[in-house]
């Protein structure tokens, strides 16, 4: 288990520490300043007359901004420090560290300040993998300065320490300061980084990298009012990270939210889709913003390097060295087989909730491209199913699913899926971005011809997905058909997401609820990855039995979708009880422990928090919870609150409508034929 850590971020810079502010990279343990993709410092410790200093507390009431309170030791509980040290920090395009010593007692007091660093310049990928670095690191330093540079092949990244009034060596600086009775001193650090040939300058006072600054962020979004603290504190912590994780990719006016940190601080498309899909009614401008970044980079040729096809949206978009290098698939990498039907999924919601038709249009040509990956590229043999196999067998993903570690396509006992694979979900997402496009066609592309093509294909689809991964024996949908069109017969959470796509048939929804709410895939925390008593379940497992937020906010809206509101209400009560053990911040993924037996969600030991998913999944589980659902001009409501929560009221949602409010109380329901707030 790590030890407790300090996260300050500002879109793709962020800084990993320990509690008092202090970097001490390891290998298990990610610390650092990291900036699109690479950690300019690795090293990076405050000391006073040459020993570390304690921490008393920290304050990081935002994201960019973080306060540490510090003393020196004096190696007796008898003989308290008459020195304090506050040291804040602040994050945005490099680091800036204010550093202010307090003389407590009633004499002068002469010390040495100093700060100890170093730089490794680590790809994200060597620290997490723990690769040793390549390529030589050069360190000049000057009067009020210090310059760490990295470069290969002609790859350059720097870091520039600067302070006034401090003495350089190579590897840290020293202040000599004379503090009166009762008197403060300060100094700061600096620290600015270059890629690119290009060095932003680094924040030295409180103000946002983006267009919309956290304040305005929080005041745009919809209030809420509940007698649940954990709801309330986990739905500001959700914007809060929400706002943190955003960042503004090359070309595109507008921010789009980075996947998590430490490993995933860059476009993801799929993450990025889902945390937008899941905000639409909190912060609508993600899902827009999103659109066109994916859409700008939309393949549009064979790169068998990249996994790249005509009309592909990416899986990941990287800046450093490995990727520059060829060692790591070249950016943008394409090797997800569920983003281009999710694009058209986000598209579509997009599309209903602002009445923003002129986007729809905008992205016509995009969406059209999607729709022939799916048929033509996203079929490998051409019998109506998505499925995927690398095309870049050295470095490409093996699996290009949500669940993309290498042993997630599991038979029962544990043994591998053949290539190449096609997951259940995938057949649904590709039925829902079909229906979706239909819509889209007939209301906004003016093409009822394409929309009644599109609206044949799905029902195809459907039948044929019935037909061929219903698990008789078991009624259940299988995990997957490997390479030899067989089915994986394993239980998994998959076949949860397959409702919210509607792919699943009438007759077959009540055994796959009874499935995903029993004590096999239900926790009592969350709908498990793949369900226990199967040889392959392991709780501590990243896709082979853990509990993901975003997965279960999924599969809580196919449940509302198809009139099962008790049991999505039950999935959300849950996550919002476990968001308690958090600090109110949902991580990536927790363990599949049974709740009976744990009494509290335990920890997954190398979960990305925030992660923007995660996040979106309290806004999705809220909207779960009121049953929110755009309907015209119209936003319709149909609350179902689960034991716990007395009431709910959600303010200012945004809209087609403009605005409205929506109220839920315990054992509420809608009037019959009505459900509609205004």
């Amino acid at each position: 288990m790590r030890p407790p850590q300090t996260t300050v971020l500002d879109g793709s810079t962020f800084v990993v520490s320990e509690t008092g502010g202090d970097i001490v990279a390891a290998t298990e343990d990610p610390q650092g300043l990291f900036f699109q993709d690479m950690r300019h410092l690795s090293r990076w410790e405050l000391q006073l007359n040459g020993r570390r200093l304690r921490v008393l507390s920290v304050d990081t009431d935002g994201y960019d901004e973080a306060m540490f309170f510090l003393i020196p030791t004096t190696g007796t509980i008898f003989h308290n420090p008459t020195m304090s040290v506050a040291r804040r920090r602040r994050v945005g395009d490099g680091m800036v560290d204010e550093v202010t010593l307090t003389n407590h007692s009633t004499n002068e007091v002469r010390v040495q300040l100093g700060v100890v660093f170093d730089a490794d310049f680590a790809s994200i990928f060597e620290v997490k993998d723990g690769r040793a670095k390549k390529g030589g690191i050069d360190r000049q330093a000057a009067t009020h300065a210090v310059l760490l540079s990295y470069e290969v092949e002609g790859f350059r990244r720097e870091t520039r320490i600067e302070a006034t009034g401090g003495e350089f060596t190579e590897g840290s600086v020293l202040f000599t300061a004379t503090v009166a009775a009762h008197h403060d001193w300060r100094t700061t650090v600096t620290v600015s980084v270059l890629a690119s040939n290009q060095r932003p300058t680094p924040k030295t006072r409180r103000r946002p990298n983006m267009e919309c600054s956290l304040e305005d962020w929080l005041e745009r979004a919809p209030s809420l009012d509940t007698d649940c603290d954990d709801l309330r504190h986990a739905y500001r912590r959700a914007l809060v990270d929400l706002a943190a994780l955003r960042f503004y990719p090359p070309g595109v006016s507008g921010s789009v939210p980075a996947a998590g940190l430490p490993w995933f601080m860059a476009l993801f498309g799929r993450d990025a889709m889902i945390a937008s899909y899941q905000a639409l009614p909190f912060a609508p401008e993600l899902a827009r913003t999103t659109l066109l970044a994916l859409a700008a980079r939309q393949a549009d040729d064979f790169d068998d390097f990249r996994d790249a096809e005509p009309g592909k949206i990416l899986h990941e978009l990287r800046h450093d060295d490995l990727t520059y290098l060829h060692q790591q698939p070249q950016s943008p990498y394409y090797g997800a087989a569920d983003t281009t039907a999710l694009f058209l999924i986000l598209l579509d919601e997009y599309q209903l909730w602002t009445g923003d038709t002129d986007t729809a249009l905008q992205l016509q040509p995009h969406a059209l491209a999607a729709l022939d990956w799916i048929s033509d590229f996203g079929d490998l043999d051409g019998d109506g199913y998505i499925e995927y196999q690398t095309r870049n067998p050295t470095t490409g993903l093996a699996n290009q699913c949500w669940k993309d570690s290498w042993n997630s396509i599991v038979h029962p006992d544990g043994n591998l899926a053949t290539l190449p694979r096609a997951t259940c979900e995938l057949q649904g997402y590709a039925y829902d971005a079909r229906i979706r496009a239909a819509r889209l066609a007939r209301d906004c592309w003016r093409d009822p011809e394409l929309a009644e093509q599109l609206e044949v294909a799905a029902a195809k689809l459907k039948a044929q997905f019935n037909r061929d991964f219903w698990h008789r024996a078991g009624h259940f949908y299988a995990l997957a058909l490997d390479g030899a069109k067989q089915q994986v017969p394993t239980l998994a959470s998959n076949m949860g997401e397959l409702l919210w796509s509607g792919i699943v048939s009438d007759d077959h929804a009540a055994d796959v609820v009874a499935h995903l709410m029993g004590p096999r895939l239900f926790s009592g925390w969350g709908v498990r990855t793949l369900a226990a008593g199967q040889p392959a379940f392991n709780p501590i497992e990243y896709h082979n039995g853990t509990v993901w937020p975003h997965d279960n906010a999924l599969i809580a809206l196919g449940l509302r979708r198809y009139g099962y509101a008790e049991e999505a209400a039950r999935i959300a009560g849950a996550f919002i009880d476990a968001c308690g053990y958090f600090d109110h911040r949902l991580p990536e993924t927790f363990a599949g422990f049974d709740r009976a037996a744990s009494k509290f969600p335990v920890r997954y030991p190398t979960a990305c928090s925030p992660q923007a998913w995660a996040s979106g999944a309290i806004l999705a589980f809220l909207r779960v919870l009121l049953g929110l659902q755009p309907d015209g001009d119209r936003l319709r409501c149909a609350p179902h609150l689960p034991p716990g929560i007395q009431a709910v009221t959600l303010r200012g949602i945004p809209g087609r409508w403009g605005v409205c409010a929506v109220t839920a109380k315990q054992d509420q329901r809608p009037p019959a034929g009505d459900g509609g707030a205004r």
